[in-house]
């Protein structure tokens, strides 16, 4: 079988998701998707950190890791779900993209949910971390970098002009037709760099 990697681009509650493979050391579009990481896709449950906020602490607490325990249900279920569909077409799963924040250190829960921009940042780093434990669980390997830092990444771990790049990630989306915003191509691009050569962001799974 041939090896594909997964990538993600996630929000609040719910991620782009591409699945990639090489062909003589280009990248292959297998299928893309938009996963929901939430079974009930209202406010209250996408922004977690938001409704606990206005419970009481212990309740707000029970929430958030009712939410969380859904979310990476639903996102190994997104992951068995995509390798199904690749085995049909001979290929594995072999690792996964993942595009990590600012990578800022975060308080206990009390002091999170007293401050707004640190719920913000909170929310992030929940979907962030259920794709994460779902692709662990699910055996990937794991490449990691931080979104801002994606583009220069890619530019040189690659060999190609940042100009050139863009371009060829818009070129790959036309044959799928639209969605393929900026979502998708990150989500392309950061499962791409999961295939290429090993680097010090990539951990194995346990």
């Amino acid at each position: 079988m041939k090896n594909a990697a997964v990538g993600f681009r996630p929000h609040s509650g719910w991620t782009a998701l591409v699945a990639v493979s090489l062909e003589r050391g280009k990248p292959v579009v297998l299928l893309r998707e938009r996963v929901h990481l939430v079974k009930t896709f209202n406010y209250a449950f996408r922004q977690p950190y938001h409704t606990a906020a206005k419970a009481p602490l212990e309740e707000g607490q029970a929430f958030i890791a009712q939410v969380r325990d859904e979310a990476r249900q639903l996102a190994y279920r997104a992951l068995r779900q995509v390798q199904a569909k690749l085995g049909d077409a001979d290929y594995r799963l072999t690792c996964s993209g993942h595009l990590e924040g600012g990578g800022r250190m975060l308080p206990g829960l009390e002091k999170i949910l007293a401050a707004h921009p640190l719920i913000h940042t909170a929310e992030g780093e929940f979907f962030r971390e259920v794709l994460l434990h779902a692709s662990k669980k699910f055996g990937l390997t794991q490449f990691q970098v931080k979104e801002k830092d994606l583009l220069p990444h890619a530019s040189v771990a690659l060999r190609r002009k940042k100009e050139k790049l863009q371009t060829q990630l818009t070129a790959l989306g036309k044959p799928l037709g639209p969605p393929w915003s900026q979502d998708e191509k990150f989500a392309t691009l950061v499962a791409w760099l999961a295939l290429h050569p090993p680097s010090p962001r990539r951990t194995k799974a346990a």
